[in-house]
């Protein structure tokens, strides 16, 4: 059997011929079969150069014709041109086309107009289909880097949901943003629909969906104050959480994770852009809460996602406090068995309470290290969880730490971003105010509430005589 191929320029009166000897041959001979590439008459000339180089051909005009040997494999034949065409059908077929030139340029033009309306038909379906918009700032980050394949692979927002990812960073990164860019479009994920660099930031987060906020400061005590570093973090917000309210959509998520300020960021955004919805902002502290697992399932020699709900409470990446109380261990090899729901309290099962009490605390230092200064890795996959559950749901009576805004929940003071235990469900959060907390803790929230309050103060002293907002 023979495939010819025929590709031409959708008004070019010579394709129209060809491709009416083409459909006669079709229609006649039962080996012979056509397929047929309509190019716009603005794209003709690269994608012939395109195709030519590809399979190492010398042709310039339309349209192009090859064949196709379908049981021999290989790359195709080049037949040529039109002339080309004639002739072939000639030789191996006897059969000729005695067109002439009027019918050959009424069909081109009809050519035109269908190819144009198919054009028209595609882009009106692809339109119909909107894609999730998510915008991600300081983008030239590690961070960002691994969680653009989570993001795209469909494990987050399912695999009918297509989504279009822009990258924001300052000028100096527009080179590391276009090789991700390129990056990612060379791994063809099947529901992203685009990816795109950005560099200036008036124009940011259009019609966004989603916006991960992952900007950073380089903390060193010894080259300037804490309070410093607090105001950067504050004139950062001052500059996104206006163009969040202007350009994003009304129902924005605004997710704030990185190395430092992950709470103050999303308190300064709340509090700069009082028209976002205050219960779509949070940050991410489930990389703590990863971690912690992980040290704890070495400590008992099993596996870690055996581990569940340790909770971290307070400032995620400043002082914060893990909470074992109610953690639960789940296939844990021990005397008592039972099927894979029957779970174990965590604190029964460790005998060492000194280890409980100072090697656990001891150790925050060791997973502080491993969260700031880890690939990206970690906390990509966090961001990734926490939006996966925003949308779809956690698992039902897991606990989930997730820094939210505080409206006095376990006595905690309001108005500031607190990371305590939730859950998720119908694309929302609840505080898990049913458990109950022991002095201790109530003691360790307080003294984490007042240091997170004063951090906001801070960052408020310097700027309220020129922006107007309260310290709530």
């Amino acid at each position: 059997a023979v495939v010819a191929m025929f590709t031409g320029k959708a008004n070019c009166p010579y394709y129209a011929k060809a491709e009416l000897l083409a459909d006669y041959l079709q229609t006649n001979l039962p080996s012979f079969r056509v397929h047929k590439i309509t190019q716009h008459p603005d794209k003709w000339e690269q994608w012939l150069h395109d195709v030519c180089e590809t399979n190492g051909w010398e042709h310039r005009q339309s349209p192009i014709i090859w064949r196709e040997l379908l049981d021999r494999g290989g790359k195709g034949q080049l037949l040529g041109g039109l002339n080309d065409f004639l002739e072939y059908a000639q030789k191996y077929y006897g059969i000729t086309s005695m067109m002439l030139s009027e019918e050959m340029l009424a069909i081109a033009e009809e050519n035109l107009q269908a190819h144009l309306e198919i054009v028209k038909e595609d882009e009106e379906i692809k339109s119909l289909i909107k894609p999730m918009q998510i915008w991600i700032t300081s983008a030239s980050v590690p961070i960002c880097y691994h969680l653009i394949p989570l993001l795209a692979n469909g494990e987050v927002f399912g695999m009918t949901t297509e989504i279009s990812i822009h990258l924001l960073d300052t000028e100096q990164f527009k080179e590391m943003l276009r090789s991700i860019v390129m990056e990612a479009e060379d791994m063809a994920f099947p529901l992203l629909r685009s990816i795109s660099e950005h560099t200036k930031t008036d124009q940011a987060f259009i019609d966004a969906d989603i916006i991960i906020v992952l900007d950073d400061v380089l903390l060193n005590l010894e080259v300037q104050s804490l309070e410093n570093y607090i105001r950067e973090v504050s004139e950062i917000c001052q500059v996104y959480a206006p163009l969040i309210e202007k350009n994003a959509k009304s129902e924005v998520k605004v997710i704030s994770s990185g190395k430092t300020f992950a709470n103050l960021k999303a308190t300064m955004l709340r509090i700069y852009g009082p028209s976002i919805r205050p219960e779509n902002i949070i940050a991410i502290s489930t990389s703590w809460e990863s971690a912690a697992k992980a040290m704890l399932a070495r400590k008992l020699n099993m596996n870690t996602a055996g581990v569940k709900d340790v909770i971290v409470w307070g400032n995620i990446t400043g002082s914060n406090y893990i909470d074992l109380s109610h953690a639960k261990l789940y296939g844990y090899d021990c005397a008592i068995r039972g099927p894979p729901n029957f779970q174990r309290p965590l604190l029964s099962m460790i005998y060492d309470s000194e280890w409980i009490h100072s090697e656990l605390v001891s150790a925050q230092s060791t997973l502080s290290s491993r969260v700031s200064h880890g690939t990206g890795m970690l906390p990509a996959h966090a961001v990734a969880t926490v939006l996966r559950y925003w949308y779809h749901g956690s698992p039902s009576e897991e606990i989930i730490s997730v820094g939210i805004l505080s409206e006095g929940q376990f006595c905690i003071p309001e108005g500031i971003i607190f990371s305590m235990p939730v859950r998720l469900q119908n694309g929302t959060w609840e505080a898990m105010t049913e458990l109950e907390i022991n002095e201790t803790t109530q003691k360790v929230l307080g003294r984490l509430a007042h240091e997170l309050v004063q951090e906001k103060l801070v960052a408020l002293k310097e700027i309220n005589e020129m922006h107007p907002y309260e310290a709530e």
